[in-house]
């Protein structure tokens, strides 16, 4: 069974930092050292480059002025930020000397709100704003001058920053209804999204796989709705019986996560959805359901049919639930979703459709608008902002509304022109549940591959808006969705680095924005994430390599998504160092061999390397990832097997919606056998009201796996049963009659998908000797 590899930069630590001693101060980077730009995260407004360096040493005395309580907390930040990445703990003290590091509250600094300046001499370093989320700014793009250095003393260049964001919202939502992570988990995001001068966090809280906050007056919603049982052998226990998979925050963690939040200058925003990803709460309470029967708490991905109803009890349940979520969260914006919201049960359910024609609605939109609308009546008169995904735009937007646009532009377009707030969150750029590459090595993700560079390359402000318009643009956030990001590991290899490329979207001026300086920025702050121990991916650095047959040889090819620094390889099996082979053409490789490949830059390693063994079965075998599937489908997911219980398990892709592969011409002379790895996985898929009215599937023929050739609708060469077997992978042989030539092969599952999902872990044409 293939593992995910990479999810860690594991060999990034050795020798990637500054180094030196007390007479050689160490410079935090050769470009910024020699008057390139610093090794900021996100680009600042403004640099200016002076004469002279600082000397940061062990003993450079940081300063806050007494009484000046921003100033001390910014300060004391900026020391466990340097104790973090060097050991030192820097003296703080509230009396200045000669190479002082002062931290200052200064109405009279001339910055926007969040805004700083940083002044950078040989005298010493001055850090001054206006309010206290600029001086906790100044002193992280302090930390960063110092680059990837490890010891103290380091040098830095002397030079004047005067920054300031472009946007007021810069965000990440995370989803913790679909998994759920750990306080500490969520707390280590936190500190990282200061890192790069992100201020709001959005919280899906409730979804129709969970509902996670402890709300007093409704215990069943955590009783009942903070608990599943996963579909397939994930929801079945050692014992045989159902396995529950869930939990919840209580209030008091949920207020501890809002102050962490708070003293990062970081506001949360929860989000309680209506009136559809009902399912959870209406498990717990199905009165509130428009159907009024009672659903478990769904095992299942997709949009349900699920929603609350439109009498006066389930507003009165969800005005009550929104009380003491607005104890809870102190901040203006309360996030409602607002979108998927399949209609089904409304259309099919008489009480609702009498309401809707007692309040003289013309159809079930303009119900959803009113829903919405007196939602935010409540909101309102509580001094809270509502916010919604787009779809709240269907039937009339709510006066107030604040539009968060996630099917394209838009939406934002057309609440922007109505004269609404917008959050930018394009599903097709900032939502980061999607994988970063097609690389084998990645962990489960949704379809369409979003890299760094797309992110990088997103403007949040639609060209379509004039000037008054484009003024109603808040800002921007990317959004991971938990369905398939099972653990906190995976949440961190999802997140980062596209958050760094997301928060100089958000921070940094448009024109200031520059791809290639921006990757030799990420360089050492790659670093400086896995000194903090976070498992940033590094899919945009990473070396893949492919071989296919030359002769008696295999032709190798390396290459990078990012195409930064230098290709470097070995064929015995070692690790790539910074003096290893140099990669400039393909590589004639005799067989059997190992190559192995990394990226350099500056003589450090930018990735974990990676290796490829090469043999004459090697270049007959494909994994998934090398598979093509059949016809044109949106439904490629890359999907986790549901066993082991605990452990390692396989990820492949899968094409949810026909299941089938090609493996373009396969070269089949001598060949008697194609043996595939094969995964079974619970088809725990919904499409809405198209769910519903699909039939079940019946059949109960053995599954058998056909191989035909020329495509999908040619000949059928061999067809194999699936024989039971211990393992979450299993084996078939399917005995192929003798072929000369290479020829496209069609691999397909017979039966229903909807009854088992079949997937391919990999394919071997073998010879007959090798079949035995």
């Amino acid at each position: 069974m293939r593992g995910v590899a990479g999810l860690a930069l594991a060999l990034l630590l050795g020798g990637c930092g500054g180094s030196g001693g007390e007479a050689a101060p160490a410079a935090p980077a050769e470009a910024f050292a020699a008057g390139g730009p610093p090794p900021l995260i996100p680009q600042p407004l403004r640099v200016e480059p002076a004469q002279g360096r600082f000397v940061l040493t062990a003993g450079t005395r940081v300063v806050a002025a007494p009484g000046d309580a921003a100033a001390r907390d910014a300060a004391a930040r900026f020391v466990e930020l340097v104790r973090e990445s060097t050991g030192a703990t820097l003296p703080l003290g509230d009396a200045a000397t000669a190479g002082s590091i002062v931290f200052a509250t200064d109405p009279q600094a001339g910055t926007a709100a969040e805004g700083y300046v940083l002044d950078v001499g040989d005298a010493g370093v001055r850090v001054a704003a206006g309010d206290a989320a600029g001086l906790f700014y100044g002193g992280v793009s302090l930390w960063q001058l110092l680059g990837a250095a490890e010891t103290l003393p380091v040098a830095v260049p002397a030079l004047r920053i005067a920054d300031a964001p472009r946007f007021r919202w810069r965000g990440f939502m995370l989803d913790s209804a679909r998994h759920l992570q750990s306080v500490e988990q969520i707390k280590r995001l936190l500190e990282q999204m200061a890192r790069h001068k992100l201020n709001t966090f959005h919280w899906h809280l409730t979804d129709d796989q969970g509902w996670r906050l402890e709300i007093r007056r409704y215990p069943k919603l955590t009783e009942v709705g903070a608990w599943r049982v996963p579909a397939g052998k994930a929801g079945v226990g050692a014992d045989g019986q159902p396995l529950r998979y869930g939990g919840f925050y209580t209030q008091a963690q949920a207020r501890e996560i809002v102050e962490y939040a708070r003293r990062l200058h970081i506001t949360v925003v929860p989000e309680i959805e209506m009136p559809g990803h009902a399912q959870a709460a209406i498990a717990a309470y199905p009165e509130l359901g428009a159907s009024g029967r009672a659903p478990p708490v769904s095992p299942d991905w997709g949009v349900h049919t699920w929603l609350y109803g439109v009498d006066d009890p389930t507003f009165a349940f969800l005005e009550n639930v929104l009380t003491e979520v607005m104890e809870i969260f102190p901040g203006t914006y309360l996030h409602i979703g607002g979108d998927e919201a399949d209609k089904y049960q409304w259309r099919n359910a008489p009480q609702v459709q009498a309401r809707r024609r007692a309040l003289g609605l013309k159809d079930d939109m303009a119900l959803q608008s009113w829903f919405i609308k007196r939602i935010e009546r409540f909101l309102v008169a509580h001094d809270r902002r509502l916010v919604g995904w787009d779809e709240i735009l269907e039937g009339g937007l709510p006066p107030e509304a604040t539009v968060m646009s996630w099917r394209g532009m838009q939406g934002a377009v057309d609440a922007a022109r109505q004269g609404h707030d917008v959050v930018l969150s394009p599903s097709d750029v900032t939502y980061i549940n999607r994988m970063q590459s097609l690389a084998a090595d990645e962990p489960p993700g949704h379809d369409s591959p979003i890299p760094l560079e797309k992110i990088y390359a997103f403007e949040p402000v639609p060209p379509e808006l004039d000037a008054a318009q484009a003024r109603h643009v808040l800002g921007t956030q990317a959004n991971l969705w938990t369905e398939h990001v099972r653990t906190g590991s995976r949440v961190e290899h999802m997140a980062f680095p596209r958050l760094s490329a997301l928060a100089e979207v958000a921070w940094s001026p448009r024109e200031a924005r520059d791809w290639n300086g921006f990757l030799h920025r990420l360089a050492p702050q790659m670093r400086r994430f896995q000194r903090a121990g976070i498992r940033a991916a590094d899919s945009a650095f990473a070396a893949r390599i492919e071989a296919r047959p030359q002769g008696a040889q295999a032709q190798v090819t390396l290459s990078s998504q990012s195409g930064l620094g230098q290709l470097r390889y070995t064929t015995d099996g070692s690790a790539p160092t910074a003096r290893s082979p140099l990669y400039t053409q393909p590589l004639a490789v005799a067989l059997p061999a190992t190559v192995t490949a990394n990226s350099f830059l500056d003589g450090q390693p930018l990735a974990a390397p990676r290796a490829l063994r090469v043999d004459a079965l090697a270049l007959r075998t494909r994994l998934a990832e090398q598979l093509a599937p059949c016809g044109k489908s949106d439904f490629v997911l890359r999907l986790e097997d549901d066993e082991p219980l605990a452990g390692e398990r396989a990820v492949v892709p899968v094409n949810i919606g026909a299941p089938c592969w090609t493996w373009p011409a396969a070269a089949l002379d001598g060949i008697a056998v194609l043996r595939v790895q094969a995964l079974d996985l619970p088809y725990n898929f919904q499409f809405g009201g198209d769910s519903m009215g699909a039939a079940p599937p019946t059949d109960t023929a053995p599954v058998r796996l056909e191989v035909r050739g020329e495509g999908c609708d040619g000949p059928l060469l061999g067809s194999a049963g699936i024989a039971a077997q211990a393992g979450a992978v299993k084996r078939i042989d399917v005995a192929l009659p003798a072929i000369a030539g290479s020829h496209d092969l069609c691999l397909r599952f017979s039966g229903s998908h909807r009854r088992v999902l079949w997937a391919i872990d990999s394919a071997q044409l073998l010879t007959r000797q090798e079949a035995r």
